[in-house]
């Protein structure tokens, strides 16, 4: 714009350099996209992360809160980015902590198991919440809050009295807490938090109770400053430096409301439409006699019934009807159109958004395999964001109270090892799935545990389970199909091979059992 200016003040005087200016400046804007003209506007955006979402944060946020409390698509949106991202049973944690010889140390990852699913009970500082529950309402929060915090209450708490045997509990906060307008950067706070020179977060400036809260001051609250070691932060960010997280509808919202507005005129519409409107037309202008001074004219009234033949018209009048076309042949396509523009910027599948399974076969699964790995991005921010973060303070707290015992001969840089398991995509056709999963695990290319993993069942718990079953159904002299070694080698109760031969010696000829369940004799 400068520029512009200056070439038009100095085209007068010297017109060749203002034309070698020109020039100069077309090359440099070569492309096209960067030519604002009548119709492109090339809208440009040259403040930072931070700086954009100062002053348009608050009411972004706002607004999708406002849309999920009272628009069904936007609550069906994030329900389904709940059970895909965290699952009723919440994200599984397998310890794997591992000896000095690399080997895994099962009795201590039992011990570990068992006392993360006794905190997993009551892991909230109110003691309302199980450990699934809060991972779910944490997860929304973020999603549609754009971040979400939570202080971690560790070992001797001040006023509070832990719920659980290991001294640690979350308090669970909304993003109001964090006071988007506090700043304060000759000490290095910008949006309530604060860094140091190289970006690295020493605290977060918190309110002490929620600004919507009834009876609070929204202005004037006070803050306290808590170390960023005692704070968990997960934001939704898009930019490199981003302080604070964007809601994850901040790009649809127009689309979302433009739904929702014209639902409402079809709506409006149709039941106007489904009322039966009639009119009398009186003819021409001299036909209709004006009541004189002092009269009224005569309200008239008339009963319709089916079938029934009307004769009570006056000369020249006519009986017409109100007719309106609504809802609008349009409005489906219309509304298609826009649940599909809306699912590519949630990182969610329409069919998701639309409840709307009447696709074929291959487009279904095409599309359930394409919107798998938008929600397994999810998955891992949010478990690098919340779950990991959360179980290792978990068990360090869990250490140095001396609830657990860490064996001498468990190697300690391995302690906080652990496999993180969400829901995974399920299955469309079990028979062909399985038959992969089979040929995969015989090739030597995938393992038991990671087809356990894929129907979402942590492998050692599996183990354990079928290792019982099997127990039990030789104890009971009952023969399936699982036990596929029962069958081959007919082991009866008491013949189980003992010296790591292939087949139990004692075992009589005449009753063993080839692979399909038949017996063989000789």
């Amino acid at each position: 714009m400068i520029g512009e200016l200056l070439d038009r003040a100095i085209a007068p005087w010297a017109p060749k350099a203002a034309l070698e200016r020109m020039h100069a400046r077309s090359v440099i804007m070569a492309y096209e996209a960067a030519r604002p003209s009548r119709t492109h506007k090339a809208i440009r955006e040259t403040r930072s992360a931070d700086a954009a979402l100062q002053p348009a944060l608050q009411s972004i946020r706002e607004q999708v809160r406002a849309l999920e409390e009272n628009h069904d698509l936007v609550t069906g949106l994030f329900d389904r980015m709940d059970e895909r991202v965290v699952g009723g049973p919440g994200i599984a944690v397998e310890p794997i902590p591992l000896r000095y010889d690399g080997t895994v140390h099962t009795a201590f990852a039992e011990a570990i198991k068992a006392a993360w699913a006794e905190w997993s009970l009551k892991p909230e500082a109110s003691g309302e919440l199980t450990r699934p529950q809060v991972e779910r309402l944490v997860c929304r929060t973020w999603l549609r809050d754009g971040e979400a915090l939570a202080q971690m209450l560790q070992g001797s708490v001040p006023g509070y009295e832990h719920l659980t045997s290991v001294p640690f509990a979350l308090e669970l906060l909304e993003p109001d807490y964090l006071p988007l307008g506090y700043n304060d950067f000759s000490n290095g706070i910008v949006q309530g938090v604060e860094r140091n020179a190289w970006r690295r977060v020493k605290a977060y400036h918190l309110l002490k109770e929620h600004p919507g809260n009834l009876g609070s001051l929204s202005f004037g609250q006070s803050t306290k400053r808590v170390p960023a070691e005692q704070m968990i932060h997960i934001a939704h960010r898009k930019r490199i430096g981003q302080n604070r997280g964007v809601p994850l509808l901040h790009s649809v919202l127009i689309r979302l409301a433009d739904i929702k507005d014209y639902e409402e005129s079809e709506r409006v519409a149709a039941r106007i439409s489904a009322a039966l409107v009639m009119y009398i037309k009186k003819g021409t202008p001299d036909d209709f006699v004006m009541p004189g001074v002092g009269q009224q004219q005569a309200h008239r009234s008339f009963n319709f019934a089916p079938g029934m033949v009307f004769d009570n018209l006056l000369p020249g009048e006519e009986v017409g009807t109100v007719e309106s076309n609504r809802p609008s042949p349009f409005l489906e396509g219309f509304r298609n159109g826009q649940l599909k523009a809306i699912a590519a910027g949630a990182r969610s599948t329409y069919s998701s958004v639309a409840r709307s399974y009447d696709g074929t076969y291959s487009a279904q699964r095409q599309e359930l395999v394409e919107g798998q790995l938008g929600y397994d991005l999810l998955q891992h921010e949010f478990i690098d964001y919340w779950c990991r973060p959360v179980y290792r303070a978990w068990l360090r707290m869990a250490v140095m109270s001396g609830h657990l015992k860490l064996p001498p001969d468990v190697n300690p840089l391995t302690l906080y090892g652990a496999f993180y398991q969400g829901p995974v995509m399920p299955w469309i056709n079990p028979v062909h799935e399985a038959t992969a999963w089979e040929l995969l695990v015989k090739a030597g290319f995938a393992d038991e545990a990671e087809v356990a993993r894929s129907r979402q069942r942590n492998p050692s718990e599996l183990k354990a389970s079928r290792t019982a079953e099997i127990q039990q159904n030789r104890e009971a002299g009952l023969v399936f199909s699982s036990d596929y070694y029962h069958q081959t080698y007919g082991i009866k109760q008491g013949n189980e091979p003992t010296d790591g031969n292939k087949e139990p010696a004692d075992v009589d000829a005449a009753t063993r059992v080839d692979g399909n369940g038949n017996q063989s004799g000789e």
